[in-house]
């Protein structure tokens, strides 16, 4: 017969008993002789061994020791919740913790958008030419993420998620007191230094921290800084811009981040640093000129402060080390960016429809802001309250989604997630200065929603099946991923605007956006592509889908074993 043990290893997230303390209460009241004395020092040894089985019990529950060798019919597993209030406490508060920190992190990057003339004005320069700030911004994320999971392993990711936030704060504090362009350059550039660290490590610290039944909820509130920050930093930043200075935009990291140190320390467990193998720099340079020439390249490519040819060879050279990187990974026993992780079905399914999905939604917050002020006549503050609609969608769909994901499965809500999401884009094509704005923050509300459920998706489907030797490369390469997503889809949606005024010979108009969203809808179908191909009970274990069925077969299989 299986024991107790056995039922634990099947399904590790059993149904709690009651705590030891209870039994002996309920002992208590049914002795039948209640009102006999007891010795004090039976009391003692009675106090003593419900606080050792006390401690057992709590050691159980958080995983550190065997269970209570019960009768087996209370480790029968138990459906896992589908909502946020499934998660346990101290494990939401951990993701929590993180989306703090990613969330500054997240703002950040696009509030300056919205600053950007007043930022100019007061450093001498064309706003044109400040863009060089995004661009750094992106450069520094993509050259220092391959090497974050690497640091995480190698120096606890604890203590590397905090060293991100202080080299973060203090880049925002350079950014408030820099008086040329030169300097606000640089120090944008250090506080990508910090925000690459963040991102990948904050993840690896939730991923290793988290049971893989709770891991879809823990990332819904997760994923909630990256949807909401790009959305409302444009209101946020019009509305410091326009009431105080942009200085803010910058100096409110500083107590934001001051908290989030003091937290991490306080709440955050304690992630032992591994021995990960040595460095591989050849590779780290190889990942970063790539990295950093596709993104500066395509940034930089339609910028009239720069020759167009600048663009198109840091491109060029980008995608040659990429090439050669590629090479050499095949060579190297562990290589910095391990690319064996695409042989894993879903992993290698949520990163390259992933990556096409985000390309698209990088595009949505360029395009749909200057549609509204270039096209609609409107002031940054009002196009920022109206997209801000997508950010209540996306806020919305974190209290359903693992409900969703445990009664449709993956494949199920990302396909259809990214159908609403088509719709939607072409929806926003039609849009004209006289549709009424009430339309619109629908239309954007509905959108927000199912991007959001994509994301939260794709961003538990990539770790499915990936085991914790691997967590730390599979972060890095999906935070690689999306940075670089990011960055083709404003450079997609810039080349296709571009193209429409050069074909029509006209200056920009309504038209040109409509066709470039059109575009758009047309890649968000190409993005479904590796989900459609994907099976349907990929990642069943993390979403919960079909557990109550498959539950049992896993502990018949189990007693099967056993005997």
């Amino acid at each position: 017969m299986p024991t107790a043990n056995n039922a634990r290893r099947v399904i590790p997230d059993a149904t709690r008993i009651s705590h030891p303390s209870d039994n002996a209460r309920h002992l208590c009241r049914t002795a039948p002789n209640k009102h006999r004395s007891i010795p004090i020092v039976e009391i003692a040894e009675q106090t003593a061994s419900r606080r050792r089985d006390a401690n057992v019990f709590q050691k159980r529950n958080e995983g550190l020791a065997e269970p209570f060798p019960r009768n087996t019919e209370h480790w029968l597993p138990e459906p896992p919740s589908h909502d946020l209030q499934g998660i346990s406490r101290m494990n939401r508060i951990v993701p929590l913790i993180l989306a703090v920190a990613l969330f500054m992190e997240q703002m950040d990057s696009t509030v300056i958008s919205t600053a950007l003339p007043a930022i100019a004005n007061d450093l001498h320069v064309g706003p044109i030419t400040l863009k060089l700030a995004l661009t750094s911004y992106m450069v520094s994320l993509a050259v220092f993420i391959p090497i974050s999971g690497w640091m995480a392993d190698r120096f606890c990711a604890k203590r590397i998620f905090r060293l991100a936030i202080c080299v973060f704060v203090i880049g925002s504090i350079f950014c408030a007191i820099s008086s040329g362009l030169i300097e606000f350059v640089v120090a944008r550039f250090l506080q990508g230094m910090g925000g690459a660290m963040m991102t990948p490590v904050g993840r690896l610290v939730l991923l290793r921290t988290t049971k893989r039944s709770e891991l879809v909820s823990a990332m819904a509130l997760l994923t909630i800084p990256a949807l909401v920050g790009p959305l409302a930093g444009p209101p946020l930043g019009g509305f410091i811009t326009t009431y105080f200075t942009w200085h803010w935009i910058f100096l409110i990291n500083v107590p934001v981040g001051i908290i989030g140190v003091w937290l991490a320390t306080i709440f955050l467990p304690e992630v032992e640093a591994t021995a990960p193998p040595r460095l591989d720099f050849i590779g780290f340079l190889l990942t970063s000129f790539s990295a950093a020439g596709v993104v500066f390249g395509l940034s930089v490519v339609s910028l009239p402060a720069l020759p167009p040819v600048i663009g198109i060879t840091a491109t060029a050279i980008g995608l040659v080390c990429g090439f050669v990187y590629v090479r050499h990974a095949k060579r190297h026993p562990a290589p910095i960016l391990n690319l064996n992780l695409f042989r894993n079905p879903t992993f290698r399914a949520s990163t390259t429809g992933g990556t096409l999905f985000r390309i698209c939604i990088g595009a949505m917050p360029f395009l749909t802001p200057l549609m509204l002020q270039l096209g609609f006549g409107l002031t940054p503050f009002q196009s920022g309250m109206i997209t801000f609609a997508g950010a209540i969608g996306a806020i919305t769909t974190k209290f359903m989604a693992r409900r969703v994901f445990a009664a449709a499965g993956f494949r199920t809500t990302l396909l259809s997630a990214a159908g609403v999401t088509t719709i939607v884009t072409v929806a926003t094509g039609l849009f004209t200065p006289q549709t009424p704005h009430l339309v619109i923050i629908a239309i954007l509300l509905v959108g927000g929603f199912s991007r959001s459920f994509f994301f939260t998706g794709v961003n538990a489907l990539a770790f499915a099946d990936i085991d914790d030797a691997q967590a730390s490369q599979a972060t890095s390469m999906s935070s690689v991923m999306q940075q670089i997503s990011l960055a083709l889809g404003v450079a997609v949606a810039a080349a296709i605007l571009e193209t429409s005024i050069y074909f029509r010979g006209e200056a920009l108009q309504v038209a040109d956006f409509h066709i470039a969203f059109y575009v758009i809808a047309i890649l968000t179908v190409v993005a479904t592509i590796p989900f459609i191909r994907m099976d349907k009970s990929a990642g069943a274990l993390v979403s919960g889908h079909q557990a109550k069925r498959l539950a049992p077969a896993a502990i018949e299989a189990e007693q099967q074993a056993v005997k």
